[in-house]
């Protein structure tokens, strides 16, 4: 059986991040999440979809999915802290 810990840790402090973020820097973070899938789809093709709307569905994740399901909590937590914290923002 796949181990969750790490997707749970991810998903319980995405949750706290998105608690205190406001509307615009969700939109900030949803628009560099979507950059960065484009240019991994530039790279290596299209994402199958299927693949990813199965690890959600199941009740108990293959070691597979549950990296997958891990990777996806990292990476919004990634961008989501770095919107929060302003990094990338112009400072005058």
């Amino acid at each position: 059986m796949a181990d969750l810990s790490d997707f749970q840790q991810y998903y319980r402090l995405a949750d706290a991040l998105i608690e205190n973020a406001s509307k615009e820097q969700l939109a900030e973070c949803a628009r560099l999440l979507a950059l960065n899938l484009a240019h991994y789809q530039g790279l290596y093709g299209e994402v199958p979809l299927d693949e990813v709307q199965a690890a959600l569905d199941v009740s108990e994740p293959n070691d597979g999915q549950s990296i997958l399901l891990a990777g996806g909590m990292r990476n919004l937590v990634g961008v989501l802290g770095n919107v929060l914290s302003g990094l990338g923002e112009n400072k005058h």
